[in-house]
């Protein structure tokens, strides 16, 4: 299924998709529904296809960290965090990211969409990002309602015919009902549909999960590649990792032409050509690296890794955001009701028993998902707290306005944010039921059940950078996130550690946990909170903005056709280019990008 060198190197293709990721291989299966169009998709992992580890959702977790599946790459140690050096993983092989994220199928609101539009980016608000949402899905009801009382079959706002299978996992009914209960006695509303463009609320949360086949996971290599990777005009090279872009001695209205993509095939350097265009699908990570590579970026970065400089994008590698997570474990009550938690996993025979039932069609541990969400704004998480908050946040960003440490477009960012933070219905915070151990501050008991909850900034004020250190496209770049450099987000960031205290100890759930095994359900002040917060928070997996699409004058990387600047026919689809961060988990943004982008293609043929 997967080509040979000899197929590939110094041939000719339409277009050249560095990067078979989650938008990379969407844009791939859509361009080449044209038998007239020739597609080449370099993926510099392996095809790690029909793998446990990436297909059962018990296995959660199971790719973080490992070489296989993992680049593993990680930060500079970082200042506010007490100078801790924070993994951040990036998925490694065909599906990219899509094959290590924990399933979760979650769009954001509205607003914070349409904020990508108010950024000087026409045609990409939310009538936009939904019309491209709903056509990478395909959402299969299960038939009633669960006993949240959240209907699993509410399909006005998911995709019908799509190529990613979505559906909503079976529940831990007991927590989730639990959950539920207790975030409406804390003035949480319960809604039914979350894909709307409203999403402040509690709900049960759809997963990329396939229920036709086993519930294994529905990713980008099983929507995108496998079943249509006979096509001839279809070719996927693995264990090809691109160098840089090539471009042409002449230009076309003084803009550079892309002709073709350098690259490393065990061991051996290969050139492949581009008929039409290149497109760099290659993540937050990668893109700004394979960029600077190719000489675009910052005058000063590529001066200091001895790269040529052809066109001059100071905005490569910064307004790089992230989402940062900690999450809170606690010991559940023998009397919690709580059916099977994904704890009994680690027993290497129940695993296996798991295993064997799922083969047989069996119910099993590996048809469930965690899909229970709450995403609240600060007002509600801390009323007292929140108008002091936001005018704090103002005075500092007028006040950062009137120097010259701004960079350019970055005032009218943080004007969205200060918006988004005054509007009650707008989440700036989530909490997640994880029907399991989630800590990254203790280790588990053995013989012990836990449920954790999980919290998670949406909306960070720090923005972060990623460069090559080098000419060497082996050398991982260098990631500094800058987390909590903005005191505001550890403050705003406490604030919710805060509420998963308050909502622990709110009953129902207050009835099923035993005693918290961290600071969050133990802490004793608020410094003791903030250091126990410097010292264990994470990243979430949701990096974006290191290509943002924005005005070039704004320091932008892309047009709203994706197109980089002084180039003619060199596009970015992965989610670098998002410029402004979103209250979602980030699958469904980059396979919405991958099918804008793919409209555009075929709109310019």
């Amino acid at each position: 299924m997967v080509a040979t060198l000899e197929d590939v190197a110094s041939k000719v293709f339409d277009y050249v998709i560095i990067g078979g990721g989650t938008a990379g291989l969407t844009i791939a299966a859509s361009l080449t529904e044209d038998t007239t169009v020739t597609v080449l998709v370099l993926e510099a992992g392996s095809s790690n296809l029909d793998d446990p580890k990436i297909l059962l959702s018990g296995r959660f977790g199971a790719t973080v960290g490992n070489p296989k599946y993992d680049w593993g790459h990680k930060t500079l140690p970082q200042k506010y965090c007490n100078n801790r050096i924070i993994e951040w993983s990036q998925g490694k092989g065909l599906g990219g990211t899509s094959t290590m994220n924990f399933w979760c199928w979650i769009k954001p609101p509205a607003g914070d969409v349409d904020a990508w539009q108010g950024l000087g980016n026409a045609g990409w608000g939310w009538k936009s990002f939904q019309k491209y949402s709903l056509r990478s899905e395909r959402f299969i009801p299960e038939t009633g309602r669960d006993p949240e009382g959240v209907s699993r079959d509410y399909i006005e706002h998911r995709g019908q015919s799509g190529r990613l299978i979505t559906t909503v996992a079976n529940t831990f009914t007991t927590l989730n009902t639990t959950f539920f209960e207790t975030a409406g006695n804390l003035g949480i509303p319960l809604i039914a549909d979350p894909y709307g463009g409203y999403t402040s609320g509690a709900w049960t949360a759809a997963t990329s999960m396939d229920p036709r086949s086993n519930w294994t996971k529905s990713y980008a290599a099983t929507a995108s590649y496998i079943p249509v990777a006979g096509r001839q005009n279809f070719t996927v090279l693995t264990e090809a990792i691109c160098t840089r872009v090539i471009f042409s001695d002449a230009k076309i209205d003084d803009k550079l032409v892309a002709t073709g993509v350098k690259f490393i095939h065990v061991s051996r350097v290969c050139t492949v050509n581009a008929r039409k265009e290149v497109i760099c699908s290659a993540g937050t990570i990668k893109t700004p690296q394979i960029l600077e590579l190719s000489g675009i970026g910052s005058r000063d970065v590529l001066r200091r890794i001895g790269v040529p400089l052809k066109i001059e994008l100071p905005g490569v590698g910064e307004n790089v955001q992230d989402h940062v997570i900690i999450g809170s474990a606690m010991k559940l009550k023998e009397t919690s009701g709580i059916e099977e938690t994904f704890d009994s996993l680690r027993d290497p025979e129940f695993a296996r028993e798991q295993v064997r039932l799922m083969e047989l069609g069996e119910p099993n541990l590996h048809r469930y998902a965690f899909n229970a969400f709450s995403y609240t704004s600060l007002s509600l998480v801390s009323p007292d707290e929140a108008e002091s908050y936001i005018q704090r946040v103002n005075r500092r960003v007028q006040e950062l306005k009137t120097t010259d440490r701004l960079p350019p477009g970055r005032a009218e960012q943080y004007e969205i944010q200060i918006r988004a933070l005054k509007d009650n219905q707008n989440p700036d915070l989530q909490i997640v039921a994880y029907p399991g151990f989630l800590s990254y501050s203790a280790l588990p008991d053995a013989s012990t059940r836990y449920v954790s909850l999980f919290c998670v900034l949406n909306h960070p004020l720090s923005r972060g950078t990623i460069h090559s250190i080098s000419d060497n496209p082996l050398d991982s770049p260098e990631i500094d996130p800058h987390y909590f450099e903005d005191p505001l987000d550890l403050e705003l960031f406490a604030q919710n550690l805060k509420f998963a205290r308050k909502f622990a100890e709110t009953e129902p759930f207050k009835s099923i946990v035993a005693s918290g095994v961290d600071t969050v359900m133990n802490y004793t002040s608020d410094e003791e909170l903030l250091e126990f917060t410097r010292n264990t928070a994470r990243s979430a997996g949701h990096a974006i903005g290191s290509a943002s699409m924005l005005p070039r004058d704004k320091n932008g990387v892309v047009d709203p056709d994706l197109r980089v600047y002084g180039t003619a026919n060199l596009r970015i689809a992965d989610l670098s280019i998002v410029p402004l961060h979103v209250a979602a988990h980030t699958q469904s943004l980059a396979y919405a990008i991958g099918e804008k982008l793919a409209d555009l293609l075929k709109g310019s043929k």
